[in-house]
């Protein structure tokens, strides 16, 4: 009777291997990872800052003013980061790009992280700069809860959806992204002020807080803009024009930085 052999190799195959970090992470992450970093530093630092010296005195700085000078400080580094990092400076709109298949899942942490460090790390800057003023630039509801809430999700709804655009619609005119969402800032910031603070940003709100010690109404901050920046990315996918059909995106494309590849794909 014919007998086969089986080496040991066929009797236990060898399991498919997991994808490393580098697959997920590519070589320049690291540098990827810095840049959200300082981005969203500079972006507390003058956000946070104009508003606190505004809280103080309105002849220094005005509250116009310092709605201004946070769409400013938008534009400037997505300009800046914008090709490096895709300029997020928000853990809400990182979120928000992952869950619409616009940024890989396994690097939202450590943008996440980035964009928490830069925050607080800005705000403790703040406090020393600007001793004795104890609240860096902190939000909390002017009226209930409720109301700043809603506010929040509205106007982080209207920056998310700008930005969808923008960042990723081929259509849009992406050479303006920057202008475009700073302006969406400014104008959200305004309207949203009076009411919410218009933070938009729950690291721009957590920095703040953890360096001044005030945390009312915090939870508004973190719910209210990642419900809106989701509700925003995910409405502006579903009037989306295509040309072809969507692919998944690779571990290297990123908001502002993912226009400019599919450009270059849409010319070879």
């Amino acid at each position: 009777m014919a007998t086969t052999d089986v080496s040991p190799m066929d009797q236990n195959p060898t399991p498919p291997k997991q994808p490393s970090f580098q697959q997920h992470c590519p070589p320049d992450f690291p540098r990827k990872v810095f840049a959200e970093t300082i981005a969203t530093y500079l972006l507390v630092f003058v956000t946070c800052g104009s508003a606190a010296i505004s809280s103080v005195d309105e002849h220094k700085i005005s509250r116009l003013g310092a709605s201004v000078a946070g769409g400013l400080i938008v534009t400037v580094m997505i300009y800046a980061v914008g090709h490096v990092s895709g300029a997020h400076m928000n853990p809400a709109v990182t979120l928000a790009f992952a869950a619409v298949r616009h940024f890989p899942w396994k690097q939202v942490p450590f943008y996440g992280a980035a964009q928490l460090t830069g925050a607080i790390s800005a705000s403790f800057t703040l406090r020393v700069l600007l001793h004795p003023i104890k609240h860096v630039g902190t939000t909390s509801p002017s009226g209930s809860d409720l109301q700043a809430l809603i506010m929040e999700i509205v106007v982080t709804f209207s920056m998310m959806f700008i930005t969808s655009a923008v960042a990723t619609d081929t259509k849009a005119i992406g050479e303006l992204a920057g202008i475009a969402v700073g302006s969406a800032v400014c104008i959200t910031s305004i309207l949203a002020g009076p009411i919410s603070g218009g933070s938009m940003n729950p690291a721009r709100s957590i920095g703040p807080a953890i360096a001044s010690g005030e945390y009312k109404g915090i939870w508004v901050y973190v719910v209210g803009p990642v419900t809106g920046t989701l509700m925003g990315a995910w409405s502006y996918n579903l009037i989306r024009m295509r040309d072809k059909p969507h692919h998944a995106i690779s571990p290297h494309s990123s908001s502002f930085k993912l226009r400019r590849m599919n450009n270059q794909d849409g010319e070879v």
